[in-house]
């Protein structure tokens, strides 16, 4: 019999397997465009690890950006209290459009402080569908924004199959990155027109 000396020591427990996708929480104001846009690409690229939730309370970013806070407090005391990691988000997101909302400043300082990431179309996220079937449209309206991407997709009326656009989806990256990238370098972040949609999506995409 061996000696307890001779004995190899029992392993410890195993951490519990995490899987290498961050896993991300949408807050979406729109309650058609966005969602289903951004679960099409969810579908595209096989990610169940992203929940998409449309705000009930429609209103100002900051109330967005507090029902995200929300959820993810209430994510990480799950996890804490089921000792489960994988109950937690990774990252959380803000989708909205600029529109004439107020206090849009103290809400992006409210996410920043709350690590809160913001995915903001201005004008619309009309511009973010646009730019898979041309470049950059310059300064437009909501209106002329949506008839520009009418003249790509005639039935567009909010609803959206990604099935159309994935084919200008690289493209589209290169498009809103360069205009955000424009906009920074001219100190005017989130001006007319800009979208941040890409950075979620290539998030989602891995």
């Amino acid at each position: 019999m061996a000696s307890a000396r001779n004995r190899q020591r029992r392993k410890g427990r195993r951490p519990a397997f995490r899987d290498p996708k961050p896993i991300i929480l949408v807050v979406s104001e729109g309650d058609v465009t966005e969602p289903e846009y951004l679960r099409g690409v969810q579908r595209a690229c096989r990610n169940p690890r992203v929940e998409i939730r449309v705000a009930k309370e429609h209103g100002v970013p900051m109330t967005l950006v507090k029902i995200a806070k929300q959820h993810r407090e209430e994510a990480n005391a799950r996890a804490a209290r089921e000792k489960d990691d994988n109950l937690a988000y990774d990252s959380v997101w803000c989708v909205f459009d600029i529109d004439d909302h107020p206090a849009v400043g103290k809400a992006k300082e409210m996410a920043r402080a709350n690590s809160i990431r913001l995915a903001i179309s201005n004008p619309c996220i009309e511009l973010w569908l646009l730019l898979h079937f041309r470049d950059n449209p310059g300064m437009q309206s909501r209106v002329i924004m949506k008839k520009r991407l009418q003249s790509h997709v005639p039935e567009y009326d909010k609803h959206v199959d990604y099935a159309t656009y994935a084919a200008g989806y690289t493209q589209a990256v290169a498009r809103a990155r360069k205009m955000d990238q424009d906009a920074r370098d001219a100190s005017e972040p989130h001006r007319n027109p800009t979208t941040g949609v890409y950075e979620l999506t290539e998030l989602i995409r891995g």
